[in-house]
């Protein structure tokens, strides 16, 4: 447990200072636990009593929809996976599932309160990591929102390259909201500018 703990506060000193004080309470109160690839750790109509800080991994959030999946987030290390009803009693529209095997420190409402009761200083700290996840998730909203598929591959290989040896390409397409056959061709589309650039500075280079 000491081991899986630290490796919390060392994802957490990437936010903000933590004290002596909040590291004893950290491993007192919040538990951090391995999930094996797969696992589900949310049904949809469920009540989400737990929310996952990742440390390690990668988990995919996703709808059903007339039996069809709709993903709409992978959350992978230092990112904080909340469904939009955790702590309440409203039953949960989304499902939780581990990509890959997952090592993450589980919050709950109540060891959530009883943290910030005895240290206010984690507060603080809470709200450094969630203005820094609601700025990423806001910018990825945004690319969403205003640009073409093709422009939301391009930004995902910019911005999370890192997903797509992690995750397969049928998910991906459905976070971008087409089918796996259009995110193929976007891929070979992608693939050949980007030779035909490659072609065109060594052209450029050896005829100088």
């Amino acid at each position: 447990m000491t081991q899986k703990s630290n490796k919390l506060i060392e994802v957490l000193s990437r936010y903000a200072v933590v004290s002596d004080d909040i590291q004893d309470a950290l491993r007192r109160l919040v538990p951090v636990k391995e999930f094996g690839k797969g696992a589900v750790l949310l049904r949809e109509g469920n009540t989400a009593g737990e929310c996952y800080f990742v440390l390690e991994g990668c988990i995919r959030c996703y709808y059903l929809k007339d039996g069809v999946d709709k993903t709409a987030e992978f959350y992978t290390e230092g990112d904080v996976a909340s469904p939009v009803t955790y702590g309440s009693a409203e039953p949960s529209p989304c499902w939780l599932e581990c990509v890959e095997p997952v090592l993450a420190a589980v919050g709950t409402p109540e060891s959530e309160n009883e943290m910030y009761a005895h240290n206010p200083e984690m507060e603080k700290i809470n709200r450094v990591m969630a203005e820094a996840v609601m700025a990423k998730y806001q910018r990825t909203h945004n690319e969403y929102k205003n640009n073409t598929p093709e422009e939301r591959y391009a930004h995902l290989v910019e911005t999370r390259p890192d997903l797509l040896d992690r995750v397969p390409h049928y998910q991906i397409a459905s976070y971008l909201g087409i089918a796996p056959e259009s995110l193929s061709r976007i891929r070979k589309r992608l693939k050949a500018a980007q030779k035909g650039k490659k072609i065109e500075r060594i052209y450029k280079v050896t005829n100088f």
